[in-house]
């Protein structure tokens, strides 16, 4: 049974490179798109490469010059000679279709990325001997995430579109009568000193034991689902769910969080309960009380909860108990699940 060649398509590289020897306008057009790595012949990265080379010195990209260029970096042989330079050159069906030859080209090494990933993963699957299998779920699906946002990329704006946006965005601010531009959390004061939580932000909240940091995390997600009906992900790492509800049921029914520990409450108390449940329940409020979760976990769950609800705020109490893949790097990995 033959191999299957791998996803590529050679005559397009081919014309890309035609191209950009023949037009030097159109290496503008998928510099920002292709990487020498996408193309699929050993000889073709070569030669986008010195063409990527010369644009970056801003100097002209044809047949003489890309031939010196690999000449001095001794690849003149690797990416065929100057014949085939030539030749390329007679390949091209058109230049104005660079930019649709550069996305099958990319779309074809994304396939190939796919398919290396899938043997990787078959592999280490079969080959496991018994590793922690969630740590190969996580590695998966970080790796299927930063292949995606390889395939994502911005462009120029012109700013009467982002002026739409703004106005929008001002519009509704005016709207609701708020004087900043991120998440309210209910308090005042850090209100005005962070203009609301801001989209991106890592905020750290540190004190003493003991003093109501758990408290506050949770009074701001409550704000925030609550009378925001922004989405927000709650990890615990301490205290289980069961318990984060009762707060959250004593704060929003405003009743002593020690008659519902113990059931001691009256009638008039039992109805104000019944309302914050129903309040409660419609908020797009999302807990996980895994103890000591790890931090790709908690990256996995917060993509997808991203995802599927559109999660704006994501609360970890508290950040300490994490554990930890590599202890001599939990900077990085702080910095990652922020991310």
């Amino acid at each position: 049974m033959s191999q299957r060649v791998p996803p590529q398509n050679i005559e397009a590289e081919q014309s890309i490179l035609g191209a950009l020897l023949i037009d030097k306008e159109a290496v503008i057009k998928i510099a920002q798109i292709l990487r020498p790595e996408h193309f699929y012949r050993g000889q073709h990265q070569a030669i986008y490469a010195a063409i990527l080379s010369l644009f970056e010195r801003r100097e002209p990209a044809d047949v003489v010059t890309v031939g010196d260029e690999l000449k001095d970096l001794n690849q003149l042989d690797k990416a065929g000679g100057e014949t085939y330079l030539a030749d390329l050159v007679n390949m091209v069906p058109t230049v104005a279709n660079v930019e649709a030859y550069a996305k099958i080209v990319k779309d074809a090494y994304i396939r190939r990325s796919l398919i290396s990933l899938a043997n990787n993963v078959s592999s280490e699957a079969m080959d496991g001997g018994g590793g922690d299998v969630r740590e190969l779920l996580g590695t998966v699906e970080k790796e299927v995430f930063d292949l995606s946002q390889q395939h994502m990329s911005r462009d120029f704006l012109p700013i009467r579109d982002v002026l739409a946006e703004s106005f929008n965005r001002i519009e509704e601010l005016h709207q609701r009568k708020s004087r900043f531009r991120g998440i309210p959390t209910g308090f005042k004061d850090i209100d005005n000193l962070l203009a609301g939580l801001q989209d991106s932000n890592l905020v750290i909240l540190a004190a003493r034991p003991s003093v109501g940091k758990t408290s506050l995390s949770l009074n701001i997600a409550q704000y925030v689902a609550v009378h925001e009906q922004i989405p927000v992900g709650y990890f615990s790492l301490e205290s289980s769910k069961e318990e984060l509800v009762d707060r959250l049921l004593a704060s929003q029914a405003n009743v002593d969080g020690w008659k519902i520990m113990t059931g001691n409450l009256d009638e008039q108390e039992l109805e104000k309960i019944t309302e914050a449940m129903a309040i409660l329940a419609d908020a797009p409020l999302f807990i996980d009380d895994t103890p000591g979760a790890r931090i790709i976990d908690m990256m996995t769950k917060a993509r997808r909860l991203q995802m599927e609800h559109g999660v704006r705020l994501l609360i970890v109490d508290y950040l300490q108990l994490a554990v930890s893949r590599n202890l001599e790097n939990r900077v990085q990995e702080v910095t990652e699940i922020s991310q």
